[in-house]
């Protein structure tokens, strides 16, 4: 495959803070690379490079060849060859949907308005919104106007698209969306680079994945390297932690708006949609009803990567109630339980308790 990206020796530095540490790396024709890694760990920054939106502090970004970062280089056809999606929905709110889509193309492309026009068209309506045209981006959902940007990116004919966390903001539904969009890119064997927390979506759509942690590539290879078969430790955390959720309760006066904040976030990063409603009803019905505190417990929520199957195992030390299902438990909870759970098992050892369940 053709190399377009060549990343040599790349580092970014903020103060006394080093973002990047020297990375290297090529971006091929074709390839979906997705980018992975824990918050702060010089993600966004390593793709804002890949188009001059940042300067490194020292290293090359060469496309085709060529230094972006050179004095001969023009950054606004660079931005035109490998395009951006953002987190932020940048969209032009005093520009109709139809006029965001032209502006590049008459400005960087150099057609005329007519062409443009015609050119803004096809490609909202390769992104669904065809009906849209002549709307102002304040009557968009998220989900509309990041498809608006892709729209946009995409209008400027280029071989790479950058995507920096381009969900990350989103509810569920419009989430569901822009992948929607970014597969349908992926289907079509764009090149593409993809900053994401979505990791069942990395491993569906990605040729390669890269692991950074402390502006590093720790290790890169295929999905199945990375999320099955990782070499390194800090991706074996990494990649574990994202498919788990734990949680401590050493105090009756426990924190539940933290924990069912922690319960979405899980959902989200795991593509669970609005199963987290039905989590957060069982783990509070559990807590209140089955597991009143009389020592510490501790939640352990898991998400199965390929099925999406989920469970939830909780522990309780100095446990001296009723078991679920025997006589004098709540029988309302019971049936509420039931109902989301398709298994409920329990085991105690002494006054250790610990009961597991299998989410529908």
């Amino acid at each position: 495959m053709k190399t377009i990206l060549q990343i040599e020796s790349l580092c970014k530095q903020y103060g006394d803070v080093h973002v990047l540490n020297g990375i290297d790396c090529e971006i091929r024709e074709g390839e979906i690379v997705a980018v992975i890694g824990p918050s702060g760990c010089g993600k966004s920054t390593f793709v804002r490079c890949l188009n001059g939106i940042e300067r490194p502090t020292s290293g090359r970004v060469l496309l085709h060849g060529t230094d972006i970062f050179s004095p001969e280089a023009d950054l606004t056809q660079v931005r035109a060859k490998v395009g951006m999606v953002f987190q932020e929905m940048n969209v032009f709110n005093h520009l109709s949907v139809k006029d965001n889509v032209m502006l590049g193309l008459v400005k960087v492309r150099k057609m005329s308005r007519e062409e443009a026009e015609l050119e803004a068209v096809r490609q909202l309506k390769l992104v669904g919104l065809a009906e849209k045209l002549d709307a102002m981006p304040a009557s968009l959902s998220g989900g509309q106007k990041q498809r608006v940007a892709i729209a946009r990116c995409l209008a400027l004919l280029p071989e790479v698209i950058l995507f920096d966390e381009a969900t990350s903001s989103l509810d569920p539904e419009m989430k569901t969306e822009v992948l929607g969009v970014i597969r349908e890119l992926a289907r079509q064997g764009r090149t593409m680079v993809v900053v994401t927390h979505e990791l069942k979506f990395a491993r569906d759509v990605s040729t390669r994945v890269v692991f950074m942690n402390q502006g590093r590539f720790v290790e890169e290879g295929t999905p199945e390297q990375i999320f099955d078969h990782p070499r390194e430790r800090l991706t074996q955390v990494f990649v574990n932690n994202l498919r788990s959720l734990v949680f401590h309760i050493d105090s009756p006066d426990y924190d539940l708006y933290k924990l069912n904040a922690e319960i979405e976030w899980f959902c989200q990063r795991n593509t669970l949609g609005r199963r987290y409603v039905s989590l957060e009803l069982i783990v509070e019905e559990m807590l209140t009803k089955m597991m009143p505190f009389s020592g510490p417990i501790h939640i352990c929520i898991q998400c199965k990567e390929m099925t999406q199957e989920v469970s939830i195992e909780m522990q309780q030390e100095r446990f001296s109630g009723q078991i679920v299902g025997r006589e004098g438990t709540d029988e309302i909870s019971l049936m509420l339980l039931q109902g989301l759970c398709g298994s409920i098992r329990e085991e105690q050892e002494g006054t250790t308790r610990v009961v597991h369940l299998e989410v529908k």
